[in-house]
């Protein structure tokens, strides 16, 4: 805690000087401190720290493609589809599914992504998109997302397998290996339909700003990398795995399916167990599959989790878990809820002296705040963790290195309880010590808002980037 103190005293004799040397920057940058926002950017500022023992190597896998990022609603009235009342779609197999899935998903402000089945169709969107004015490409799916963000620290060595082809591999940061095996002739294309908070589409108006994201992505739904992933490893060495791509098994038939997690269960069982695993989830709609994943070894065979809140909902309506009646979140997800899944999951499922699971940290992010849950004695560094996680959302967000205070709000609640469902702690929110911490029977939580963009420049890839940046700062104990 002196630490901390010290350097906030730090950053105030800093302030000063900045006064001295130029007055008219004075009254801006003392506004910024003493608004909420500004005391909780400092307060970051000095509470992240790198970890005593960081990482050198990190291989991450298995999810790779090209995203086209453009205005929804502009693509939509491009394609000529008329706005209509939202249904949920788990496949996409036509235009009519695409508006109906886009509406409802809108109408909450909620991100979602969807396989398209039609391939013919699915062309016709990609290249009228990545033709319209305006539109952009990117470095896409979890695991290039991840790599290429933690590839933006000179001292790391990243390795990534996926699906790879031209377009991307120019896309990728030059720390960022590919092995050859790893290389295809052809990208496989995301299309990434944004919206911004308060956008109308006929009667539908967002909420806030977010993303809609569909493909017909063939490689990277047959997890065709995953071998050529795990037989890169002996040759890499790396000291942290980050696996992604699972939810993108849903475009296949169930037996398919069921038979490729057997397969990926497989060969992630082969990664040394000495080697910590991360496993980034994304959107799922197969309460079955979701339950396969929890419940066939894929849980107990990795340390670490990463998931948004729509994904902890469906997690526990999957495997009848706390909570589980919610139908969805209303608004801003109650932190006393999320928190007893988040409990129940690494009770349930985690690490214990009974169970031979290696599962001992989560790292739950939502729009408004972020939670890092572990299990006690297998990691540190965790304040430092969350907080990078939820400066980096700020950041990335705004398209700002730093925190603008102009351009960010705070939407976290000022008062919330722990637990909805044990006699939980009630906590008041203190813009000088934002992250907070409660313990609750062998399980550490670090709670800490986060300051959300006003105008956000760009949605995707967010929950990546914070995952990536809360490893980064993250330090596993050596058993």
């Amino acid at each position: 805690m002196w630490q901390r103190s010290a350097c906030v005293g730090l950053l105030a004799l800093a302030l000063g000087y900045l006064c001295l040397l130029g007055p008219e920057l004075c009254p801006e940058l003392l506004g910024a401190l003493r608004s909420r926002e500004g005391r909780m950017a400092a307060a970051w500022q000095a509470a992240i720290v790198r970890p005593a023992r960081g990482w050198a190597r990190v291989a991450v896998g298995v999810n790779a493609c090209v995203d086209v990022v453009l205005s929804a609603v502009k693509l939509l009235e491009a394609l000529g589809l008329e706005p209509g009342d939202g249904k949920n779609h788990a496949v996409l197999n036509s235009g009519q599914d695409l508006k109906e899935a886009f509406a409802h998903f809108m109408e909450k402000g909620a991100a979602a992504e969807r396989f398209f089945s039609d391939t013919e169709a699915f062309h016709h969107i990609a290249r009228t998109a990545s033709e319209y004015p305006g539109a952009q490409l990117y470095v896409g799916g979890n695991a290039a997302l991840i790599g290429q963000k933690l590839a933006a620290n000179p001292d790391l060595k990243i390795l990534l397998c996926g699906p790879v082809g031209p377009k991307l591999h120019e896309l990728l940061d030059d720390n960022v290996v590919v092995p050859p095996e790893s290389m295809q002739e052809r990208d496989e294309f995301h299309l990434i339909l944004e919206y911004q908070a308060g956008e109308e589409w006929g009667q539908v108006r967002a909420p806030n700003a977010n993303r809609f994201i569909f493909s017909h992505d063939l490689s990277n739904g047959a997890l065709n990398m995953l071998e050529v992933f795990v037989s890169s490893l002996d040759e890499f060495q790396p000291d942290l795995v980050v696996l992604s791509g699972l939810h993108m098994m849903e475009g296949q038939t169930k037996e398919m399916r069921q038979r490729r997690l057997m397969e990926a269960v497989a060969s992630i069982s082969d990664i040394p167990t000495d080697i910590p695993i991360h496993l980034e989830l994304a959107s799922m709609t197969d309460q079955d599959f979701m339950s396969n994943i929890i419940h066939q070894q894929v849980f107990p065979l990795v340390n670490s989790i990463g998931l948004n809140e729509q994904e902890l909902l469906f997690l526990t309506q999957s495997a009848g878990g706390p909570h589980a009646s919610l139908a969805s979140w209303s608004g801003v997800p109650d932190v006393g809820i999320v928190s007893d899944i988040l409990f129940w999951i690494l009770k349930e499922h985690g690490k214990t002296a009974e169970r031979a699971s290696d599962l001992t940290r989560i790292h739950f992010h939502t729009l408004a705040y972020h939670i890092l849950v572990t299990v006690d004695g297998y990691w540190g560094n965790q304040v430092a963790a969350v907080a990078a996680g939820a400066r980096a959302a700020g950041t990335q967000a705004c398209a700002t290195e730093t925190i603008d205070t102009s351009k960010v709000f705070l939407k976290a609640p000022l008062e919330f309880v722990t637990s909805q469902i044990e006699a939980p702690s009630k906590i008041s929110l203190n813009p000088d010590e934002p992250v907070v911490h409660w313990h609750r029977e062998g399980i550490s939580f670090h709670f800490t808002p986060v300051l959300v963009c006003k105008d956000p420049i760009r949605t995707v890839g967010l929950g990546d980037a914070i995952s990536a940046e809360g490893l980064l700062y993250s330090e596993v104990y050596p058993q």
